[in-house]
C-alpha cells in the first residue's frame, strides 16, 4: 500500500514536470515569432484639375466669288477676307475689250458666295435704270449691277438672258420663257411668280428661290 501510494505521487510529479515544460517552451515559440506588420496606406493627395481648354477663336475664311460676263477669264475664285470687287475682276483676269466699265461698283466689298456679273457695253445700253428695293428691304450694300446685285442675288425683273441662265435649272429655253412673261405680264411682284412662267414648277423654285430678288 505504501509502495502505490508512492508510485502515485511519483507520476504526479512526472505530469507536473511535463505541463511546466509545456508551457515553458510555448512562450519560447511565442517570444521567437516575429509581430504582425500592420500596413497602413498613405491618405490619398488632392491632384490639381487640369487647365481649362481655351476655346477656339472664330477667324474670318476665305471668299469664294464666281466672276462671269465681260470677263477675260469667268471663273469661281477664293479671295482672302476683306477684298473688293476690284480684286474679283483683277483675278479673273480683268474687264474684257466690250466690257462696261462703269457698270459695276469695282469699290463694294465682296461676300463669300457672291456672283459678280460684268456686262458688256451693248448689254449696258439696253438695260433699264435699276430699280431701288423698298424702304422696308433695301440694302445700302447690295448695288445693281445689271440684272445681278453686289448681294450675290438676281433680279428676276432686270435680269438679262445670261442672268437668269447662271440659276440653277434655267436653260435658255426657261430663261427667254421669263423675259417673254416679263414683257407680256409686267414686272414680277414676288419672287413666287416666277412659277407662273411655263417650265418652273416648285422644285425648280426651291432650288433658287435663295438666289433671286424682285425689285418694286
Amino acid at each position: 500500500m505504501k509502495l502505490n501510494g508512492t508510485l502515485i505521487i511519483g507520476l504526479i510529479v512526472v505530469a507536473v514536470l511535463l505541463l511546466g515544460a509545456g508551457y515553458a517552451l510555448a512562450n519560447v515559440r511565442g517570444a521567437a515569432e516575429p509581430a504582425g506588420i500592420e500596413i497602413i496606406p498613405p491618405a490619398p493627395t488632392a491632384t490639381a484639375a487640369p487647365p481649362p481648354t481655351p476655346l477656339p477663336t472664330a477667324t474670318s475664311g476665305p471668299l469664294r466669288v464666281y466672276v462671269s460676263g465681260a470677263v477675260v477669264n469667268p471663273a469661281v475664285y477664293t479671295l482672302p477676307p476683306g477684298s473688293i470687287i476690284d480684286d474679283a475682276v483683277r483675278a479673273a483676269g480683268g474687264l474684257s475689250s466690250d466690257a462696261d466699265p462703269v457698270a459695276v461698283n469695282l469699290a463694294g466689298s465682296l461676300v463669300d458666295g457672291m456672283q459678280i456679273y460684268v456686262p458688256t457695253l451693248a448689254e449696258g445700253a439696253a438695260t433699264p435704270p435699276p430699280i431701288s428695293a423698298p424702304a422696308a428691304t433695301a440694302d445700302p450694300g447690295a448695288s445693281r449691277m445689271g440684272g445681278v446685285t453686289t448681294a450675290g442675288l438676281i433680279d428676276i425683273n432686270l435680269a438679262t438672258q445670261a442672268d437668269l441662265e447662271m440659276l440653277p435649272g434655267i436653260g435658255p429655253t426657261t430663261a427667254a420663257n421669263i423675259i417673254a412673261h416679263r414683257e407680256a405680264n409686267g414686272p414680277f411682284a414676288t419672287i413666287e411668280a416666277i412659277m407662273d412662267v411655263p417650265g418652273i414648277g416648285e422644285g425648280k423654285f426651291a432650288a433658287m428661290k435663295d438666289l433671286i430678288t424682285v425689285g418694286q
